[in-house]
């Protein structure tokens, strides 16, 4: 008590505090108070204390379960797309196929008719069926000459049957440029074809939870994240 004996202070009297004469029943009952209202407002703030990581522990275990079920939901949606993709790429496969056998086929019977097809008889014989001509082309003799005692026979071809051959010509001119524009679209479909595949392939692989590397990665986040959320319950269960 050498800090109180001066019983003044810069002029002011401050030792009547310590004059004063109280009851031991007082001092028993202040004392019971003081330490009661401590071990109160202790408890209260250990409390709040629990209740915030009890709070964080659910909060962090109800992010891990949605952060897992939106990943398994886009998961599944994204196998099911790319199954679906695939089912449609099989099918249009099987018709591409199918098509390029026909047109094998096709080419081949032409090229065997071409082959057969070579005396003016025979072409004339067969044209009709090529192409259609108001009136037949037919065939007549030439004269024979001194220098020609076997001529060749000409082909007489009827006036009306001009413009038809002329429009024939032409629509063959359309025919082989959309065939060289159809060439070209084909090799820039086969190009997207070949884009969309390599993006097929990554998103299975993404589906399938990517690289090794990638899958032991995520595989570590989601155990340190449930390791601190248990640590986090079992220290607010304590």
């Amino acid at each position: 008590m050498r800090a109180f004996s001066a019983s003044r202070v810069q002029g002011h009297d401050i030792s009547w505090p310590y004059k004063l004469v109280i009851p031991s029943a007082a001092r028993n009952l202040l004392f019971h108070v003081v330490n009661k209202f401590v071990r109160e407002t202790y408890m209260l703030s250990r409390y709040w204390i629990h209740l915030a990581e009890l709070t964080i522990a659910i909060l962090l275990a109800l992010a891990i379960y949605f952060s897992w079920r939106a990943d398994r939901r886009d998961r599944a949606q994204l196998a099911a797309e790319v199954a679906a993709t695939k089912q449609l790429l099989t099918v249009a496969d099987a018709r591409q196929h199918d098509r390029d056998a026909q047109l094998a086929q096709t080419l081949a019977a032409l090229a065997a008719e071409k082959r057969t097809i070579v005396t003016p008889a025979q072409i004339v014989r067969e044209l009709p069926t090529q192409i259609s001509l108001p009136s037949p082309i037919v065939l007549q003799s030439a004269p024979a000459l001194p220098n020609s005692p076997t001529p060749k026979p000409n082909a007489v071809v009827p006036a009306e049957d001009l413009k038809p051959l002329y429009d024939f010509t032409l629509d063959c001119k359309a025919c082989q440029t959309k065939f060289a524009t159809a060439q070209a679209d084909l090799t820039d479909e086969r190009s997207k074809t070949a884009a969309l595949t390599r993006e097929r392939d990554d998103a299975l692989r993404i589906a399938r939870g990517g690289s090794a590397w990638r899958r032991i990665s995520r595989a570590a986040k989601w155990f340190f994240i449930g390791a601190a959320a248990g640590a986090i319950a079992a220290k607010a269960a304590h």
